[in-house]
């Protein structure tokens, strides 16, 4: 009962997206084929205008059939080597996802140590943390690869380290509320065990971040496969989710746009939905929740 009661309002708002997309796509496609019928100089049936809009070659949006073809085509039917595969292109931008999310979580972890430990960091580092936010990755991501590549780092690792930019800050913030969760009462109760500070956090602080911190890697990971598909565009990648979509752009292939887009959009749901799974299996060793 509890499974069709998720089901059911899940797949008709699902049903009730594709509806609508269905119609925005007869919408933008359908000046086209007009314009075809009167370049012919035929009459045609709104019925066959109406089809002819569901099997454009280079659409202004393409019909959900479409795109569901193209990733069969690029993912079932081709060998996952071949460049115009979408599991080809998905590891790179995955490689670059989850070496810079390891540097993200990383980083982002010793700053919260750091700032939750130390007044001056915290006055002096949290304010730049936030402030770093504030600059769109799309004007940044050049100017690193540019740097980057100046001192001979091409590859993997400028992508890497564009994905920990984004990855670090939501574990930042996560980790400093969590690091500093534990009540006042707690705290005081540790120091009449004349707790050490190293024994206070690793006994209170650490287990008491943990469910803030798995809530943050959730971000963390989606906001690095998008660093990671930003990174690919400025250094003119042949490879990768993000170069895929920049040759759809070059040659106005929206139906290959399109799939590329809902691959990412996969490949973001399957690392958040493994990262939950841990974080549960995790947390319910911890005994929360019990």
């Amino acid at each position: 009962m509890s499974v069709s009661r998720t089901l059911l309002p899940v797949a008709t708002v699902v049903a009730a997206i594709v509806a609508v997309w269905y119609l925005g796509a007869l919408a933008l496609n359908l000046p086209w084929e007009r314009d075809q019928a009167a370049r012919a100089k035929t009459e045609v049936a709104f019925l066959d205008m109406a089809a002819g809009t569901m099997a454009q070659e280079r659409p202004v949006l393409p019909a959900p059939h479409q795109v569901v073809v193209e990733i069969w085509e690029t993912t079932v039917e081709k060998n996952v080597t071949s460049k115009r595969s979408l599991v080809y292109h998905g590891w790179i931008t995955l490689s670059a996802t989850l070496l810079g999310f390891v540097f993200g979580t990383t980083l982002g972890m010793l700053l919260a140590v750091g700032i939750v430990h130390s007044r001056a960091m915290d006055l002096s580092i949290m304010p730049w943390v936030i402030a770093s936010q504030t600059i769109p990755i799309l004007a940044l991501a050049p100017m690193i690869i540019v740097v980057l590549n100046a001192v001979g780092l091409k590859g993997l690792i400028p992508k890497a380290l564009i994905s920990t930019y984004l990855s670090f800050f939501p574990v930042v913030v996560g980790m400093v509320k969590g690091l500093r969760s534990p009540d006042r009462i707690q705290l005081d109760l540790m120091r009449t065990w004349s707790a050490s500070g190293g024994q206070t956090f690793w006994k209170l602080r650490w287990p008491a971040s943990a469910p803030y911190l798995f809530a943050s890697l959730k971000i963390g990971v989606a906001a690095s496969l998008v660093g990671a598909i930003v990174g690919e565009m400025p250094t003119g990648a042949v490879a990768g989710l993000g170069a895929r979509l920049l040759a759809g752009s070059y040659y106005g292939q929206t139906v290959q746009i399109w799939a590329a887009l809902f691959a990412a959009a996969a490949l973001a749901a399957a690392l958040v939905a493994i990262i939950g799974l841990a974080g549960r299996v995790t947390l319910a060793r911890m005994g929360f929740g019990r």
